[in-house]
């Protein structure tokens, strides 16, 4: 009370309005996606077809999910925790992808070395990863994906992750998709080799996130 009652009654901010003059910065970020190049729009019967496979291969997961947990896995897979953004990273891109290596240094072909490729989203290792898991891996490879290339190892992982998503999505993972949807038409937009597979895969991440978890307005106009 008597620290109170030595307060004014009124208080005037000083404020300095050199200030006042810089202009604010605002980010605006583009609410749909961009265009494919010219003739590689999907159809609209292409992407119907996709929706339909991504929904067979959700079912068939769900359904054996179960019997794909209690699989033992190899003596060489060891799956980091869920907080290691770094470590699954290494796990889904591989060291070779993930160092930036254009080839591998050793020449002796014994065998898949899986740390330097990176281990595929097998079902035994995608059985095991809960959905705070499955969000957190498809939050650090899209924020890989926000600065580097497309490449297959990733396609396959955040194709897998998708089909791992539980409906309805949690708040985060609904902007992690639109995030995602969004960068995959950068990178088409900007793919001057016209690489059709790639283009391809970009399309179908592009289309699952659109027209199988509702996000209609990212969605291509059918060519």
């Amino acid at each position: 009370r008597i620290e109170a009652a030595r307060c004014p009654d009124v208080v005037v901010a000083q404020i300095d309005p050199r200030k006042l003059k810089k202009k604010p910065t605002v980010n605006i970020s583009i609410s749909g996606c961009q265009p494919a190049p010219e003739g590689y729009s999907p159809t609209l019967k292409w992407q119907q077809q996709q929706v339909a496979n991504f929904s067979a291969v959700r079912q068939s997961l769900n359904k054996h999910k179960n019997h794909w947990r209690s699989q033992h896995l190899d003596s060489n897979v060891t799956m980091p925790k869920s907080e290691d953004e770094e470590g699954w990273k290494k796990f889904c891109l591989g060291e070779r992808v993930y160092s930036e290596i254009d080839a591998l240094s050793d020449s002796e072909n014994l065998g898949i070395d899986y740390m330097k490729v990176g281990f595929p989203p097998l079902l035994s290792i995608v059985s095991r990863m809960n959905q705070a898991t499955v969000t957190n891996v498809l939050e650090y490879l899209i924020s890989w994906f926000g600065e580097k290339k497309f490449t297959p190892e990733l396609g396959r992982w955040l194709y897998a992750l998708l089909a791992c998503l539980e409906k309805p999505l949690l708040p985060e993972a609904h902007s992690l998709i639109r995030q995602l949807a969004r960068r995959c038409s950068e990178v088409r937009a900007l793919e001057e080799s016209k690489n059709e597979e790639q283009i391809s895969a970009l399309n179908l991440i592009i289309c699952l996130v659109s027209r199988y978890f509702n996000q209609r307005d990212l969605a291509d106009e059918p060519s």
